[in-house]
């Protein structure tokens, strides 16, 4: 009789989200001034509430704000080039019942995604880095 061995890759939570006490502007501004900090940049920030708003539609107020790394962005797609999917790494801020957080996606996912681009630890070190300007921003 054959053994078989069934391997679980262990799956990795998406997202890292906060909580802050801060108002949802001063919370954007706070993750903008982190990101900078960290050595990161800030693309654009999307109002997604306005955007959303204009074609009359109505939610909480919601931001997306896309930052990069140029030097690890570069890696990454040297790597493969479809990790440009997930690119620029995402932090939103928003409110939800009440109360307001900060949340962004975990680039340690990315093995997940692309198990054979050989990223070695730089997923790890842009999650600490995410992880890090969202700590800070709360």
């Amino acid at each position: 009789m054959k053994k078989i061995i069934v391997s679980r890759m262990q799956i990795m939570k998406f997202d890292y989200t906060v909580e802050t006490n801060k108002t949802f502007d001063k919370a954007v501004e706070a993750v903008e001034l982190e990101t900078a900090k960290a050595g990161f940049k800030v693309l654009h920030i999307h109002d997604v509430k306005e955007t959303i708003g204009a074609k009359g539609f109505e939610i909480k107020p919601f931001k997306i704000i896309e930052v990069c790394n140029a030097k690890s962005a570069y890696t990454v797609l040297q790597a493969e080039i479809n990790i440009g999917l997930c690119l620029p790494c995402k932090i939103n801020v928003y409110i939800k019942d009440g109360k307001t957080f900060i949340s962004g996606m975990r680039p340690i996912i990315l093995s997940q995604f692309f198990p054979k681009a050989n990223l070695g630890n730089l997923p790890e070190e842009v999650d600490q880095v995410i992880q890090n300007i969202i700590d800070s921003s709360k």
